[in-house]
């Protein structure tokens, strides 16, 4: 372990006696019976299948857990330096964990980057000289440095969010730094600039760390032990396997794989296209820009929007996929929203066929809701902004009740992606994986014929990965159009179709010739 610098802060220890936890209004724990010790400046990757309870963890480490939920339950005991997380009020403990979220929406708290960062380090009561020298350094370590200081929060992409919440946690200086799925919608090159920057804060600070990632390869060689989880059980204990990375994923391969956990080189097998996809054309792109800023009024003149991506040209054909990819800020989920008739164009023109618009005109952005949602169904990026009923069932009828359909397809969706055995807990309370899941399955029961996702396989084990992707193809195979944006190269393979990669230079994104997946 590195020897941390004169920066350094003190490491936190974390114990778990018999701990356990049930959300309110499910009936079996998220993490039940964990006994785990973490000595001050372990790294330790948290690893299990989707709902194992990882970020139940995380969330109850930084002391975020069961505020507002009276009728949860909780067991054994959870501890941060002896002192229970919910605990740390007073000047001297706050602090002590940083957690970054899922969703780094959720973590944007001011308009403008250098204040969001500086935030966290303000509330402690750091000197005000200090707080913007961290500021500077937190940036820089998570590659934002390029952009101003006063630059709009809202007008950075998902995963520039994403390095914008661990910047602010960097600036805190905690003891023990809490990270789930931290790279989970980022590009291959921001993967590498957030794990580096997280290695260079712990041995700058010598901090504790806790992270949670699916994939393991690109944390393996930066932390010292993996914990795996298995699912909240009465009779098992939570920790199925601990140890050194390298004796756990020699000695427990297979096992781990079982379990879906994505250990280096396994890519799990998938049911593949039986069709080579039709021919119908359902929505078209020509020559479109695209920004997420409204046109401004200026006096008399209308001042249109900076596009972060012009010229695009894309056809999406009924039973084949179109996949977008390419760096985090080129553009691809503005794209996505703009096909799907969300985001009206810059310039340029989205037009449904004859077929798709059915009566309903050729331009998307001007449809009613419910003749956008029975035609293009989307899925966010932030599952939780799609989310409108607090049961998971009510959540999968909203849409067939609303188009008139009976719950046939509900019923297939909750077994298919393993959602079954949560059909009465609030949507809020599931798992990231869980979560992304039901956002699919939401949309899919509206029975939509071009759907839309953006990183669909963002939380997922290996298992749910092999099982969604499997679905999507064999929807692929009865004539639904597929638009993923995604990193996820595997995901690309297994859908096939066509990819259309965006490259962002100097800010301005530029388009590249959509090639055979």
């Amino acid at each position: 372990m590195p020897v941390p610098s004169s920066g350094a802060v003190r490491p936190a220890a974390v114990s778990a006696r018999g701990w356990g936890w049930r959300h309110a209004g499910r009936s079996t724990p998220a993490v039940h019976g964990l006994d785990l010790e973490i000595q001050p400046g372990e790294r330790v990757l948290l690893l299990g299948p989707s709902g194992a309870g990882k970020s139940t963890l995380l969330h109850a480490l930084a002391g975020v857990l069961g505020d507002e939920d009276d009728d949860a339950d909780e067991t054994g005991s959870l501890l941060i330096d002896g002192a229970v997380p919910r605990d740390f009020r007073g000047r001297e403990s706050r602090g002590r964990a940083g957690l970054m979220q899922q969703d780094p929406e959720t973590q944007v708290v001011l308009s403008r980057l250098g204040d969001d960062v500086a935030f966290g380090a303000e509330n402690l009561a750091v000197p005000r000289e200090e707080i913007w020298a961290r500021v500077h350094e937190a940036i820089d370590d998570v590659g934002l440095a390029a952009f101003p200081l006063d630059h709009p929060t809202s007008a950075l992409s998902g995963g520039q969010k994403q390095r914008l919440a661990l910047a602010g946690i960097l600036a805190m200086r905690p003891g023990l730094i809490l990270l789930d799925e931290p790279t989970a919608n980022l590009d291959p090159a921001g993967v590498l600039e957030v794990r580096d920057a997280v290695e260079r804060c712990l041995d700058k600070t010598g901090a504790t760390l806790v992270v949670v990632e699916h994939r393991v390869s690109v944390w393996k060689d930066l932390v010292d032990r993996i914990v795996v989880l298995q699912p909240g059980s009465s009779s098992e204990p939570a920790v199925l396997l601990d140890g050194p990375p390298d004796t756990v994923l020699e000695q427990a391969r297979d096992m781990l794989a079982a379990a879906g956990v994505w250990v280096p080189g396994y890519v799990p097998a998938t049911r593949g296209r039986m069709s080579a996809g039709g021919s119908e054309l359902l929505l078209e792109a020509q020559d479109v820009a695209v920004s997420r800023e409204r046109p401004r009024r200026r006096g008399f003149k209308t001042i249109p929007p900076v596009p972060v991506q012009d010229g695009l040209n894309a056809q999406v054909l009924a039973g084949q996929a179109l996949t977008i990819t390419g760096p985090n800020g080129a553009g691809k989920s503005t794209f996505a929203l703009t096909l799907a008739g969300l985001l009206a164009p810059v310039s340029g023109t989205v037009s449904a066929g004859v077929g798709l618009a059915a009566g309903a005109g050729s331009n998307p952005y001007g449809w009613k809701a419910q003749q956008l949602i029975s035609r293009i169904g989307t899925v966010f990026q932030e599952p939780e902004h799609q989310f409108v009923t607090g049961r998971v069932l009510d959540e999968l009828m909203f849409g067939p009740k609303h188009l008139g359909h009976g719950q046939e397809r509900v019923d297939e969706l909750l077994e298919r992606l393993r959602l079954t055995h949560l059909v009465d807990a609030n949507p809020y309370t599931l798992s990231g994986g869980e979560k992304r899941r039901l956002s699919v399955a939401t949309v899919l029961a509206a029975h939509p014929k071009v759907l839309v996702l953006d990183e669909p396989t963002f939380g997922q084990d290996a298992n749910t990965w092999a099982e969604l992707a499997s679905f999507l193809s064999e929807l692929l195979d009865a004539g639904t159009a597929v638009v993923s944006v995604t990193h996820d190269e595997e995901f690309t393979a297994v859908l096939g179709g066509t990819e259309m990669r965006l490259d962002a230079r100097a800010g301005r994104g530029v388009r590249q010739e959509a090639g055979a997946a």
